[in-house]
């Protein structure tokens, strides 16, 4: 599946994009014929609609695709995909200015359309394709939509053909493809390296837990992105209940998203120092598995209390941030699909972010809404610190009472950064539960693209 525009020389079909407003301003200029086949189909513009325009001998020279109004827009993302699939092969042109000017998201959003997972079965369908719009930087859009269809594909792979050894495969295969260079620490390696809390999870599963290390780039700032790498969680051995577990061939959606987010940084060829680490485990139940009321002493010498051992994401996560942090970059970012409080929060459509960084934060924000990508910050709220302190040990993995369970999760990753000033950490879903414009059900990448947009700004690139 490759999501690109058609070439810029082809002979493609005018598409007029109009709102409801400016639709009769459009056919007084039309001939008569238009003006009727319009009536006779009852085109109104509303938003997702579309119509082809026959010629004389019946085939199509042109097509209308319906914009809505300015109050429909703001209540989703990616105004034109919705109608892509009802209109012809094309390829198609955009003839008129977009109301509003979101011409690289909804250039965007058109090529997103024509993703589909057919690993297992069926086939990608054929979508119309678009000539780039004047003016958008196709390379860098078509970018995107490719980390995007990476992000998905690797959320969509069932853990049967996704575990720790193919996420270490797909981020050798990015290695390879951008020249970078990746170091994997397996197994009880993980002991001599000093990553006790990545093997504790991992351990009790026959697939061997590990750190994937990737490294590109060797000019600008120093960026370091982490990705928790849960390929399956049965929660441990405070086992999830079925409906709980339908869901967890996605709690790699951390990793998928830094790698989707590495492959843009790379691809686009930004100034930068990147490096990747995600620890890659299986959260399994066997008579190896760590168990509640164990003390694990983590990399940076703070000892967890374990209270759930469904909690395991931010253990995985702290020693890869503890590794992080000795190195001390210009920014440091975590992301993992962490809590299920998140979503109460915010519901899958957001992704919460958590920073100390105001300029960061700023950025990120205004960045976000361009992207097409919404983040939402939530606050580091240090009186919630001593929610995360049992007494017997430094840090509870799972604080009692069922509050701010988003917000403890986030200060327990604050307390593995201790050496780097810029930090922040995504607490995201990557999954769209019901399908929308340019979104099928299935896998999502939540934050990448702004994360990605406001880089320049925040690193000064």
């Amino acid at each position: 599946m490759t999501l690109t525009f058609a070439p810029a020389g082809s002979d493609a079909l005018p598409l007029h994009v109009l709102e409801p407003a400016g639709l009769e301003a459009w056919l007084e200029d039309q001939p008569e014929a238009t003006r009727a086949w319009v009536a006779a189909n009852g085109f109104q513009a509303d938003l997702g609609s579309a119509l082809m325009i026959p010629g004389p001998d019946g085939r199509p020279v042109a097509g209308l695709m319906g914009y809505g109004t300015e109050a429909a827009r703001r209540r989703g993302r990616f105004a034109l995909a919705g109608a892509v699939g009802r209109l012809g092969q094309g390829p198609w042109r955009i003839a008129n200015n977009l109301p509003g000017g979101r011409i690289e998201e909804e250039a965007l959003g058109w090529l997103l359309a024509g993703y589909r997972f057919a690993r297992y079965a069926g086939r990608v369908p054929e979508m119309p394709q678009l000539v780039a719009p004047e003016g958008v930087d196709a390379a860098r859009i078509e970018t995107l939509a490719a980390s995007e269809a990476l992000i998905r594909d690797l959320v969509n792979t069932p853990a049967s053909d996704m575990g720790p050894e193919e996420l270490e495969a797909v981020a050798r295969s990015l290695a390879t493809q951008f020249g970078a260079a990746i170091e994997v620490t397996t197994g009880d390696a993980l002991l001599e390296q000093n990553f006790p809390m990545i093997h504790a999870v991992g351990r009790a599963s026959p697939r061997a837990p590990r750190l994937i290390d990737l490294r590109w780039g060797t000019r600008g700032p120093r960026l370091t992105l982490v990705g928790k790498g849960v390929c399956f969680d049965t929660g441990g051995l405070n086992l999830k209940s079925g409906a709980s577990m339908g869901l967890m061939k996605k709690d790699m959606g951390g990793a998928a998203n830094v790698l989707g987010l590495a492959r843009s940084i790379m691809a686009l060829d930004l100034p930068v120092q990147l490096r990747v680490l995600i620890p890659a485990v299986e959260n399994s139940v066997s008579g190896s598995a760590f168990r509640p009321q164990d003390i694990l002493t983590s990399r940076k010498g703070l000892t967890v209390e374990i209270n759930n051992t469904d909690a395991e994401g931010r253990l995985v996560l702290a020693d890869a941030l503890a590794l992080a942090d000795e190195e001390k970059p210009d920014l440091l970012l975590s992301m993992a699909t962490l809590t299920g409080a998140a979503r109460v929060a915010v519901g899958p459509d957001l992704a919460p972010f958590y920073t100390g960084d105001e300029a960061f934060a700023a950025a990120l924000s205004r960045a976000s809404g361009p992207a097409a990508d919404p983040v939402w910050r939530m606050p580091f709220w240090d009186p919630y610190e001593e929610k995360i302190e049992p007494g017997i040990a430094d840090l509870d993995n799972a604080p009692a009472g069922g509050m701010a369970g988003s917000i403890t999760a986030a200060l327990f990753l604050r307390r593995f950064v201790t050496d780097t000033p810029r930090y922040a950490h995504f607490d995201i879903y990557s999954w769209q539960p019901a399908p929308a414009p340019a979104r099928p059900k299935g896998g999502l990448g939540q934050g990448p693209r702004a994360i990605l947009a406001a880089l320049p700004e925040v690193l000064g690139l």
